[in-house]
């Protein structure tokens, strides 16, 4: 017999980081237009709920969201936006099913330095997992838009003052701040099941690599220049849960190439 769920826990704030995952962790956003689908649909709800956006991170099979609860139970915009971006992504590739986990993992953030650490959890989500060198890079978060540049679209949707306002009334000197802090070296944990981690499946494993080569097929690492391969090998090291022992049956290399890198 099935256990009913347990109640989320309201945040005194209103306040909460969310983490979305694919079904099985599947892959959900494909290209750039995946992505910027699913910001569309995030942006067209915080309008229907008056929900406040604080942050975001669009990865492969995942998504983090740092957000404050609108009008409507924060369960219930959620479900709304999965409901019409898997619409939407069923429509594009002819595809029909779930795509989410059934169930978001959320916790609940009520004091200012826990806000400040989501944040830069959140931005460095990317660098972390060995895709990008630096938090500017990744286009698909919320930080370019605290910097007021990137997209038009995540500018309108970023609610940036509540934050910057913590690190000064002068917004220059705010967004210098916020930099400095969302760029500094940390051992940032969020979420129990995400610092207890897991280790990745071959299939999970080898879509984080791709994403890590941008553009480099799997099969032409092994005839790239030895500088460029250890400079490859060494970004394999900062994915989280990917082992070395994977990283070289992925890449067809020898183990012991990964771990002099």
């Amino acid at each position: 017999m099935d256990m009913p769920r347990k109640a989320r826990k309201k945040s005194r704030s209103g306040i909460y980081h969310i983490v979305w995952r694919g079904a099985n962790r599947q892959e959900i956003f494909h290209d750039d237009r995946d992505f910027q689908n699913f910001l569309d649909i995030l942006h067209k709800y915080k309008l229907k709920t008056n929900m406040g956006v604080y942050g975001w991170c669009l990865m492969s099979n995942h998504v983090h969201l740092l957000i404050r609860e609108g009008d409507e139970d924060v369960s219930v915009t959620l479900k709304r936006i999965g409901i019409s971006f898997v619409s939407c992504y069923n429509l594009r590739y002819g595809t029909c099913g779930h795509l989410f986990q059934d169930r978001f993992h959320s916790e609940n953030v009520e004091t200012e330095p826990y806000l400040f650490t989501v944040v830069r959890y959140i931005h460095q989500n990317p660098l972390k997992a060995g895709m990008v060198e630096k938090v500017a890079e990744w286009r698909w978060s919320s930080y370019l838009a605290y910097n007021g540049i990137g997209d038009k679209t995540a500018r309108d949707l970023l609610d940036p003052d509540f934050i910057l306002e913590k690190f000064s009334e002068n917004r220059k000197l705010a967004r210098e701040r916020f930099r400095e802090f969302n760029e500094t070296v940390n051992e940032d944990q969020c979420l129990e099941y995400e610092i207890k981690g897991s280790k990745l499946t071959d299939e999970e494993a080898r879509e984080a690599i791709k994403i890590l080569l941008n553009g480099i097929e799997i099969a032409q690492v092994k005839s790239l220049s030895r500088n460029k391969r250890k400079e490859i090998f060494k970004k394999t090291k900062g994915i989280k849960g990917l082992s070395q022992r994977q990283t070289a049956r992925i890449l067809g290399v020898s183990r012991k190439l990964i771990s002099k890198a």
